[in-house]
């Protein structure tokens, strides 16, 4: 139902009535901010970035031919702007190493969230994948908090389906690695107490 919305607000807008392009801005602010925050880690320069991807759409809008979704559309103008700002301002991300973790690490780490009380994981989950870097960081929250599938991903990001699954594995093993030293982190401070 919001597809067929979108295509009518899009029409209307470009037949002239301008002032609807509001009513897609309500609509998409929340993921494009959420989006631009997981990718930049910095809230100021994200509401920047969330305002400049905004005008990109509105200037590009004749452009969408609605062979996607709309909002699949939205996350691919986005993520390719926060990619723009992330080149322009160089800064690179420490990768960390997680090769020595396997497979069962990684199911037994699952086992052991499962345990963390909601809220206290959904803080944690957050704090660790902020620490990714901006793509890993972008792939967990459009497939785990936006719930985008595989196939949109990989229209977003311009990727492979194949290559979206690869990079969803080891983002996912890197995430394990952070939150199973977070968490040995956090038992041996309780501890002590």
């Amino acid at each position: 139902m919001t597809i067929k919305k979108d295509q009518l607000l899009i029409d209307q807008i470009l037949g002239g009535d301008k002032q609807l392009f509001s009513v897609l801005v309500d609509r998409y602010k929340n993921l494009v901010f959420t989006l631009c925050l997981r990718l930049l880690k910095n809230r100021e320069e994200a509401e920047e970035v969330a305002q400049d991807s905004f005008v990109k759409i509105y200037k590009s809008l004749s452009k969408f031919k609605g062979e996607a979704k709309f909002s699949t559309w939205v996350y691919r103008v986005t993520y390719n702007n926060c990619l723009d700002f992330i080149k322009a301002r160089k800064r690179k991300f420490q990768e960390l190493s997680v090769d020595a973790y396997d497979d069962f690490e990684i199911e037994d780490l699952d086992s052991a969230i499962n345990n963390l009380e909601e809220n206290e994981r959904k803080k944690a989950i957050l704090g660790c994948i902020n620490m990714l870097n901006e793509d890993d960081a972008f792939l967990l929250t459009l497939h785990y908090y936006e719930d985008q599938s595989v196939k949109d991903i990989a229209e977003i990001m311009k990727l492979s389906v194949a290559n979206v699954k690869v990079k969803l594995y080891r983002s996912r093993k890197q995430l394990a690695f952070i939150l199973k030293r977070r968490l040995s982190n956090d038992m041996l401070l309780n501890y002590g107490k």
